[in-house]
């Protein structure tokens, strides 16, 4: 066979893996967002039988001699078919020791983990998670150890499936230059004495008029109502199957209406990035190949730079007091724009102030990195996680529910945790480089965002998927990550408002 026929016969089997893919991911999306919960267990269960069908496509002999000969010989390949080997290959390389029985066990593994979690969030009892989080551990270490590659440690193999090309070290000077700057600056704040208007914060907004409001905030981000979908669920995630099946999700709680707003503006930021990936990169099967922290710089950057600017609360103050009535009616922009901005460390990741958020990361990276390392025991994480928070952020934990359970994330696998964190640097990265180009608040502030998303479709989009994430970074801005332009962000921003 020639290459182009190789090929022809690869995209054959990767249209029937992604096939199987998407019906995963549907059975998964109904369990976290409608599937009642006597059903979880047996949606799980399906799921991983699905899982066990692309296994054996994935490791048919057909599969890995095409992708073996394409790798060693990829003559006559376009720049993104050899783009998709080598990612195919790498993945080869990873998976091709697991067997079939192996990895449907860790499917179930997982799958129950979920439900486990939400039960044990539930009755606030970390006791009732901690087999499975032991479980999830100790599957994803097995995996490691059956890869032909060595890794200095098993995070190392988890930072590197989510961030190739990013180690302990890189992420501990990150970690450390943040804490350097960011807990000072807290301090200032507290001992500022300026105090911010938040009584109407709690005030009740009906869940209707929040859902009108966040359906308002994913047109105005650009996303295209037809190939959308917006629903709930216990922590909120995107999802997608291909560029015209994007799934939106978030929580409302009719007493905190700032929650949905920024965790819709969040989530509408993954949901561009899903939308607008060049057409080719899906005819190709190289979409989505972009790392957790370049998803996490787009969510991130729509949440906080801009859904928490002054301009951005110009342009959604005037719907804002149309939808909900009279519940907001003696709340001036300035007071609205404020009280978003309020710094002050909490409990709860999801609910963080933008500038104490990272802090609340780097809990989460040391304690995952420390179990899958092995330097604590599964049953030291409570214990753990409220001693760093009372470390970093001065606060304490009144309950396993708003500590060590509120995140779902440990009922998958271990290093995408500082993906947000190393999201907001590059954000704040990117928009240095962006408003070289653009009056970017002068757009927002006006309500037109379509520029914003423009440039990002032709600067940040357009190469996500096809190059590592300091290739990406470089490409976009022409240097390495630098995370004095967030600090520096961080400071002019927090300063401004609280009169430093």
């Amino acid at each position: 066979m020639t290459n182009q026929e190789k090929l022809a016969k690869l995209f054959e089997i990767l249209a029937e893996v992604e096939a199987y893919g998407r019906a995963v991911g549907k059975m998964s999306f109904d369990m976290e967002c409608c599937a009642p919960e006597e059903g979880l267990e047996q949606a799980g269960e399906d799921m991983a039988i699905l899982g066990k069908h692309i296994h054996e496509l994935t490791h048919s002999d057909t599969y890995q001699q095409l992708v073996c000969e394409l790798n060693a010989d990829s003559e006559g390949l376009s720049p993104l078919e050899k783009k998709l080997v080598e990612r195919l290959y790498e993945s080869y390389e990873k998976t091709k020791n697991l067997s079939a029985e192996f990895s449907y066990e860790m499917d179930v593994v997982f799958n129950k983990a979920y439900g486990a979690w939400l039960k044990a969030k539930k009755e606030d009892d970390f006791s009732a998670f901690a087999q499975n989080l032991g479980d999830v551990v100790a599957y994803t270490r097995k995996a490691i150890d059956l890869r032909d590659r060595k890794y200095e440690s098993y995070y190392k193999a988890c930072l590197d499936d989510n961030e190739k090309g990013s180690d302990e070290a890189q992420l501990d000077a990150f970690f450390a230059a943040l804490k350097e700057r960011i807990v000072p600056l807290v301090r200032r704040i507290q001992q500022s004495g300026k105090a911010i208007r938040e009584d109407f914060l709690t005030r009740p907004c009906p869940i209707p008029q929040q859902e009108a409001f966040s359906r308002y905030l994913l047109e105005m981000q650009g996303l295209r109502k037809t190939a959308l979908v917006l629903m709930t669920t216990e922590h909120p995630f995107t999802t997608n199957f291909g560029p015209k099946d994007v799934r939106v999700t978030t929580h409302y709680f009719e007493e905190n209406f700032i929650s949905n707003i920024f965790s819709t503006l969040h989530e509408g930021g993954h949901a561009l990035f899903m939308q607008y990936e060049p057409e080719e990169f899906y005819q190709s099967h190289v979409d989505n190949g972009m790392s957790n922290a370049m998803h996490e710089t787009i969510s991130r950057f729509y949440e906080n730079i801009i859904g928490r600017s002054e301009a951005f609360i110009h342009a959604v103050y005037p719907k804002l007091q149309q939808l909900s009535g009279d519940t907001f009616s003696d709340i001036s922009e300035r007071e609205l724009y404020e009280a978003v901005n309020l710094a002050r460390p909490s409990l709860i990741r999801i609910e963080a102030d933008e500038l104490t958020y990272c802090l609340h990361i780097m809990v989460r990276y040391e304690l995952e990195k420390a179990m899958m390392n092995g330097d604590i025991t599964i049953d030291q994480v409570p214990e753990m996680w409220n001693r760093k928070y009372k470390e970093y952020l001065g606060v304490d934990v009144p309950s396993d529910s708003e500590g060590c359970l509120q995140d779902v994330h440990w009922t998958m696998s271990m290093g995408y945790f500082p993906s947000y964190a190393l999201g907001n640097a590059y954000g704040a990265q990117i928009l240095r480089t962006m408003q070289k180009d653009l009056d970017v608040f002068g757009q927002v502030e006006k309500g037109d965002l379509s520029g914003i998303l423009a440039w990002l479709r032709e600067h940040v989009f357009n190469c996500a998927s096809i190059l590592t994430p300091d290739e990406w970074i470089r490409r976009i801005t022409g240097e390495g990550l630098n995370v004095n332009y967030y600090l520096d962000y961080l400071e002019e921003k927090y300063s401004a408002i609280y009169g430093l």
